[in-house]
């Protein structure tokens, strides 16, 4: 399933989020943690559904990871 968001710039700066609100900050909470092999178990590509969209999480050949949508 393919979703295409329109995002109106239009809004004044009172109604939209200021941008550092969003960003949670980094002492604020402990990071989760998870390790790749856990996520891909054994394989080099696993898919992540997010808002409706797939997206595949690739390990390189050089060990690397790759986010594709």
């Amino acid at each position: 399933m393919n979703t295409r968001f329109s995002v109106d710039h239009s809004a004044d700066s009172e109604r939209a989020p200021r941008r550092d609100s969003l960003v949670r900050p980094a002492a604020s909470l402990p990071l989760r943690m998870l390790d790749s092999a856990t996520l891909f178990r054994g394989e080099h590509e696993i898919g992540i559904e997010h808002h409706g969209a797939l997206y595949r999480l690739k390990i390189t050949r050089q060990g690397k990871l790759i986010l594709n949508k």
